[in-house]
């Protein structure tokens, strides 16, 4: 039986090979792949070779927002079947050091994340995965909905990272996928008001049939907001948006811009703000798929 996969040779092609079968380990299941998403650092790897310190120097698969449908799996596996649809945490940490003892796996100095050199990622037919990586989800959830709990993820943990509380006002810049996500989470766990700004009026518009309040960037004047989600990357949208906090107010930086970022921080400094980095996400994937309507039809074995 062939198993391809879509290979990254050289930056800027991709080609079809044949990248051979894979076997369980004791705690691992193989996946039969069927959705999955292009991120924004599947684009970067593909256009420029490199995101910060990642850089591709070999052939490499692409693609880690992932779903599929489970076909074996290995002799000590406990919490999944063969015939099991599941959602795909793409990292796998080392679980014994100190941060992930701590809990904090995603910041795992060993973490072995899909489509991040030197890993490969999963667009391929079949991938063998830990266990621990894979959560089942309710028939009426389709694979494609089941990929994006990756990028719904980083909304929940940008959420979280904000310390979001149910009545807060919260501005979120950057309206792309992650930003009407992190927009959607900030509204699910209790947001009094949510208002997204972007520099793009097809962006502003999807927002608006969202249901949020939507302002084109520079043109807000609220400057009393208690938690900031920054997802644009835009080299001034961090300082921009600090600017419209309140006293204690609190943020959450997603997107990366890609030069230094200047704060005025004499004039923030009085309001007290909090600014939390975003890396990734933790323990996230069951928020995401109770999202579902249907959520309450699966769950997971322990």
């Amino acid at each position: 039986m062939s198993n391809k996969a879509a290979v990254m040779p050289e930056i800027g092609r991709i080609e079809i090979r044949d990248v051979g079968e894979p076997a369980p380990g004791p705690r691992q299941a193989v996946v039969q792949i069927q959705a999955v998403g292009v991120c924004g650092s599947d684009t970067a790897y593909y256009t420029v070779g490199y995101i910060g310190d990642y850089v591709v120097d070999g052939p490499i698969i692409l693609g880690h927002e992932v779903a599929g449908e489970i076909v074996a799996v290995g002799a000590e596996v406990t919490r999944v079947k063969a015939g099991d649809r599941v959602a795909i945490e793409p990292g796998e940490p080392c679980r014994n050091c100190r941060e992930c003892m701590a809990g904090r796996y995603h910041l795992c100095p060993r973490l072995k994340f899909l489509a991040t050199p030197p890993y490969d990622g999963a667009l391929v037919q079949r991938i063998a995965l830990d266990e621990r990586q894979l959560f089942a989800i309710p028939d009426s959830m389709t694979y494609e909905e089941a990929a994006l709990c990756e990028p719904l993820s980083v909304g929940i943990w940008a959420c979280h990272r904000a310390g979001l509380a149910p009545g807060d006002h919260v501005l979120v810049s950057g309206a792309g996928p992650v930003g009407v996500l992190a927009a959607q989470v900030a509204r699910a766990f209790g947001a009094a008001s949510v208002t997204v700004v972007d520099v793009s009026e097809f962006r502003l518009g999807l927002a608006r049939e969202l249901g949020f309040a939507a302002e084109r960037a520079g043109e807000g004047t609220r400057a009393d907001f208690d938690v900031l989600l920054e997802c644009s990357g835009a080299p001034t949208a961090l300082a921009d948006g600090l600017g419209r906090l309140g006293t204690n107010g609190r943020a959450a930086m997603v997107g990366m811009p890609k030069q230094s970022v200047e704060l005025p921080l004499s004039k923030l400094n009085v309001n007290e703000l909090t600014i939390g980095l975003v890396n990734r996400y933790a323990h996230t994937w069951p928020t995401a798929i109770s999202s579902s309507p249907a959520a309450g039809s699966t769950s997971p074995r322990s």
